[in-house]
C-alpha cells in the first residue's frame, strides 16, 4: 500500500508518548485524580501533529494515497488515547474537548477522523466498562497507540438487523468467518471491532487482531471521503481469544450519538477548510468583474458578505456539535444514577438535532464558497472541489429526513428515538437468486 510522502519535519514525537500511572509512580496518589486538561492545552499538544498533516491532504487526495503516515503520526503523538484518564497515562480530555479537535483534524484532513470514529467509540465501551483488568489492558493498547477499526455493516441480501458473520468455538477461543464493508479506518489499524453472532444466537462484538485470518481491502469507491479505507474486511476462521468477546447489547448506550458527533465534527472540519482555502484565495485575487463593485475582490463588500455568511454558517455548525458533544457527556457522566435514562434520550434528540442544522449550514457553506470567486477556482489545481464531495458523503451517512422525523416525533409525540439501527434488506424485498 503506497503511503504519503512526510512534509518537513513539525515537532512530532517518535514514538508512543506513555506517562506514569499511580501504580507505576508512586509520587502520583491514586485518590487525587489529576487536574483537567484546558482546551488551549490540548490544542498547543496536538497542533503541530494537525498542520504537518495538512501539509500532504491535497497531494493524497489527487493521488488516493491512504494516510497510513499521517495516522501513524497521530498513534506516535498518544492522541488514540486522549480520552483515556491521566492515571491510565492520557490526557483525560472530555467529549466536548474531543469534538473540538476532531474539528482541528478535520479542518487538515477530514478522511482521518472519520477513519478514527471505530477507535473513538471502542475506547468510549471501555471507558463506560466496569472497572476490571480486562479493561485496563484496553485502556494501555491506546496508550501505546494501539488503533481499532470496526467492521459491522454487511451488504447484499442480509435482512436488516440480521449478520452473517458467525463466531464458532475453537477449544478455548472463537473463531469468526464473515464479510463486511465500510469498514472505516480497519484498514489502517491493529484490532478489529466487528459485529458477529455466536453459535446461541446472541449478537456480539469481537475483537479482532489484525492478521491472521483477515483481508482488509481498500475497494470504497465513493466520490468523497476516499482514503477513509471504507472498504471490505473478510474473515476467514480468524482466532479471536474469548476475552475480546462483548454482547453487543452491554456496550453504552449513548453509541450512537457519540458516532454522529464525530461526523459532525468531521463536517464542521470541511466546513473550516472550504473558508479557510476560499478566504486565502479572494485576498489574493487580482482580476475583477467590470460589474462588480470595488477595484479589488478583497474589498468587495458583495464578495465580502459571502464569506462572511460561509463563515457564520460555520460559527453555527461548531456551536451545533459542541452542544451535541456537552450531551453525550452528560450521558456518559449518568452512568449508573437515575437520570442515565434521560440523559441517554437527550443525548440522542440533541445530536439528531445537530445533525439536520449542521448538514445544511456546511453543504451550503462549502457550495456558496464559490459564488466569491472566479472560474478559476474551480480548477483541479485549488481541488475545492474534495470539500463539497466529502461534506457530501459525510452527509450522506445515516440520512438526515429520518433524523428530522425522529426529532418531530419526539417533539410532538415524545417517542423515544431510536438507540441503534441498522441497514439490510427489507421484509419485502425480493430474495436474491
Amino acid at each position: 500500500m503506497t503511503s504519503s510522502t512526510a512534509g518537513p519535519m513539525s515537532p512530532v514525537s517518535t514514538g508512543p508518548v506513555i506517562r506514569a500511572t499511580a501504580a507505576e509512580d508512586p509520587g502520583l496518589s491514586p485518590s487525587v485524580a489529576p487536574a483537567a486538561p484546558t482546551e488551549r492545552a490540548l490544542h498547543d499538544r496536538y497542533r503541530p501533529v494537525f498542520d504537518r498533516i495538512a501539509q500532504g491532504a491535497v497531494q493524497r487526495e489527487r493521488e488516493r494515497i491512504l494516510p497510513h503516515e499521517p495516522i501513524r503520526w497521530l498513534k506516535d503523538s498518544g492522541f488514540l488515547a486522549v480520552r483515556v484518564p491521566q492515571e491510565h497515562g492520557g490526557d483525560g480530555a472530555s467529549l466536548p474537548q474531543l469534538a473540538r479537535l476532531l474539528i482541528d483534524l478535520a479542518a487538515a484532513d477530514p478522511n482521518i477522523p472519520q477513519a478514527l470514529r471505530g477507535h473513538i467509540g471502542f475506547v468510549e465501551d471501555r471507558l463506560y466498562a466496569t472497572p476490571a483488568p480486562e479493561r485496563d489492558r484496553w485502556l494501555r493498547r491506546f496508550v501505546l497507540g494501539e488503533m481499532v477499526g470496526n467492521a459491522v455493516t454487511e451488504v447484499g441480501t442480509v435482512a436488516v438487523g440480521r449478520t452473517s458473520t458467525k463466531l464458532t468455538r475453537d477449544g478455548g477461543r472463537w473463531r469468526i468467518t464473515g464479510r463486511k464493508f465500510y469498514t472505516t479506518g480497519s484498514i489502517f489499524a491493529e484490532w478489529i471491532d466487528a459485529t458477529a453472532t455466536r453459535p446461541d444466537g446472541v449478537e456480539v462484538a469481537a475483537l479482532v487482531a489484525n492478521g491472521e485470518g483477515v483481508t482488509v481491502s481498500d475497494d470504497w469507491a465513493g466520490f468523497g471521503q476516499r482514503l477513509t479505507g471504507s472498504g471490505t474486511a473478510v474473515f476467514d476462521e480468524a482466532p479471536v481469544e474469548a476475552e475480546n468477546v462483548f454482547v453487543f447489547a452491554d456496550r453504552f448506550p449513548y453509541q450512537t450519538a457519540l458516532y454522529q458527533t464525530v461526523l459532525l465534527a468531521v463536517l464542521c472540519g470541511v466546513g473550516q477548510a472550504a473558508e479557510r482555502e476560499a478566504a486565502a484565495l479572494l485576498n489574493a485575487r487580482d482580476r475583477v468583474y467590470s460589474h462588480g463593485n470595488a477595484a479589488s475582490a478583497r474589498t468587495d463588500p458583495q464578495l465580502l458578505q459571502v464569506l462572511g455568511q460561509v463563515s457564520a454558517d460555520n460559527f453555527a455548525a461548531v456551536a451545533a456539535t459542541v452542544r451535541a458533544a456537552e450531551a453525550v457527556q452528560e450521558a456518559a457522566n449518568a452512568r449508573g444514577t437515575a437520570a442515565e435514562r434521560a440523559r441517554n434520550l437527550e443525548a440522542e434528540v440533541t445530536s439528531a438535532q445537530a445533525q439536520v442544522v449542521v448538514t445544511r449550514l456546511v453543504l451550503g457553506a462549502v457550495t456558496h464558497v464559490f459564488d466569491a470567486l472566479g472560474a478559476s477556482a474551480v480548477t483541479t489545481t485549488h481541488a475545492l472541489d474534495r470539500h463539497w464531495r466529502n461534506a457530501r458523503t459525510v452527509a450522506s451517512h445515516n440520512p438526515t429526513v429520518f433524523k428530522a422525523r425522529i426529532v418531530g416525533d419526539w417533539t410532538v409525540n415524545g417517542t423515544p428515538p431510536p438507540f441503534e439501527w441498522s441497514i439490510g434488506r427489507g421484509d419485502t424485498a425480493p430474495e436474491a437468486g
